[in-house]
């Protein structure tokens, strides 16, 4: 076996000198597989069955060994944060990748461990492989390079993805750790993280450095033309509060006048090119606001389906953004409703059917006040409607969201049964596969729809009506959800994530 000199693990009690370490390790892991990796391209192929020296180098690891169920005060403390400590007394570990992309985040998670317990964090090499093409960046594709003989042999000579050590049974509330295995630290395993961050850039068409800690989730492009008009408008503000504006192949537009400071903010994550487009656009393209310290806005168009939904979702929760909010259309199912009204979903009937396996039906999906109040506020802010007037154009209630768009063609009418039997006000095909992965994935979650027809009413969606619809609608709909942001992040992270999302013995990582 082939692998980078032994590092033995070390302890502690600077959350700095913890991740300078975890760096440490991990950029000696990636450099050995890719000095490795060119040596294996640009040399002849060993024969298959032959002998051959194997290639490993494995991610670094994080350990906190906590001796009481207590926690110890601080002045100010962290007593109101649902993360940051372990539920118990016992062995706690989890494998870290990229800290060049996590640096902020792990320096985060590292203090509140320390804070809460105190003692110290042990930081070594785990067991677990590092995939050779998890060893390089988003855009780069060695494996380009090989021949038919080199792939023949590759997964002889260095370990490839391994999906087996990629499930979500810790975010799930599955996982069983063994007689003598360590509870997790994190939700998600360093292979998992690194598979998201790769299908990322495949599904967005964009780095997932560029995302930012706020989301908005939309199923029309016509909410992302508006973005891109309003993220232009903002580039061309010298006095915005946002530095950039990234688009699908990694185009990058920087502000106006831009300060030596918030051009250094940049420079790790944009070598100064313009991008380029790609002649077409990925699955579901992400459009990305940025501000220096990552609490800026990115906006996914997912399209149509819960399918999607729930994809995309499965992989920006790995990055652990502090919100994510679904914005788009949908069917208004009572006849008090018109068309351009808002829906605010307080509940939702989840006949998506794409989480019931890793989310049982039984499990219900609270609305969080945090995210409720600014969505209610944002609404009076951009329609300039006193609180008792927002009832005229906004409406409270449940949301079913369906995985067949045409269910108002079955027989029977059982669909339109079971949803008034739900007191449901609106239905679309999205909304609670992203606040169901939301609670799956403890991502604070929130859902402001648009009624754009009613099916039931005899007013179905037409093209012409549609389009002089979501002209009149998109930018002030678009506006609620980035002024329900800045409400979000002008009232504090600390205050968002909310103990509804964390289970018993929840893992110490946000």
């Amino acid at each position: 076996m082939h692998s980078p000199p032994f590092i033995a693990p070390q302890r502690f009690t600077e959350p700095a000198a913890a991740l300078a370490q975890v760096q440490a390790l991990y950029t000696q892991a990636v450099e050995h597989l890719q000095a490795a990796m060119q040596a294996f391209v640009h040399a002849a192929p060993p024969p298959p069955g032959g002998p051959m020296q194997r290639v490993r180098a494995c991610y670094p690891f994080v350990r906190l060994h906590a001796r009481s169920t207590n926690r110890l005060p601080k002045p100010g403390g962290h007593a109101r944060l649902s993360y940051g400590f372990v539920a118990g007394p016992g062995r706690f570990e989890t494998t870290l990748t990229r800290p060049d992309l996590y640096a902020d985040y792990y320096l985060e998670q590292f203090r509140l461990l320390l804070d809460n317990h105190g003692g110290e964090l042990e930081v070594g090499v785990s067991h677990q492989p590092i995939p050779v093409h998890f060893a390089y960046a988003e855009d780069d594709h060695v494996e380009g390079e090989l021949t038919p003989a080199h792939r023949a042999v590759l997964r002889d000579v260095f370990d490839l993805p391994d999906l087996t050590v990629m499930d979500d049974g810790i975010a799930n509330g599955t996982y069983e750790p063994g007689p003598n295995d360590p509870q997790p630290l994190a939700l998600f395993t360093a292979p998992r993280v690194d598979y998201s961050l790769q299908r990322l850039r495949h599904y967005s068409g964009t780095a997932p450095a560029w995302f930012q800690n706020f989301v908005l989730f939309t199923n029309y492009q016509f909410y992302i033309d508006e973005f891109i008009r309003l993220g232009h408008a903002e580039m061309a503000r010298p006095d915005s509060d946002y530095i950039a504006f990234v688009e699908p192949g990694n185009v990058v537009t920087p502000r106006t006048g831009l300060s030596a400071q918030a051009l250094q903010a940049l420079q790790p994550l944009w070598s100064g090119e313009p991008g380029q487009a790609p002649p077409r656009l990925p699955q579901m393209p992400a459009y990305h606001l940025l501000r220096a310290d990552r609490s800026g806005i990115t906006m996914v168009n997912i399209g149509v389906g819960p399918s999607n939904a729930k994809t995309i979702t499965d992989h920006i929760a790995v990055l652990r953004p502090h919100a994510w909010l679904m914005l788009g259309h949908c069917a208004g199912l009572r006849n008090s409703q018109q068309l351009g009204d808002y829906v605010l979903a307080h509940a939702y009937v989840r006949e998506d059917h794409v989480l019931d396996e890793e989310l049982p039906l039984w499990v219900p999906i609270p609305a969080l006040a945090e995210i409720q109040l600014a969505l209610e506020g944002a609404v009076a802010d951009v329609t300039g409607l006193a609180p008792g007037e927002l009832k005229r154009v906004m409406r409270t209630g449940t949301v079913a969201s369906t995985d067949n768009r045409n269910w108002e063609l079955l027989p029977d009418n059982t669909p339109q049964r079971r949803f008034s039997q739900s007191r449901a006000v609106a239905l679309d095909m999205e909304s609670a596969t992203i606040a169901a992965n939301g609670f799956r994935f403890r991502v604070p979650y929130g859902t402001l729809l648009c009624v754009s027809d009613k099916p039931l009413h005899g007013e179905i969606k037409l093209p012409g009506m549609a389009n002089a619809f979501y002209r009149e609608r998109v930018d002030q709909h678009l506006r609620i959800g980035i002024r329900a942001i800045e409400r979000l992040r002008t009232a504090g992270v600390d205050q968002l994530h909310s103990r509804k999302l964390r289970s018993f013995a929840e893992v110490a990582f946000q």
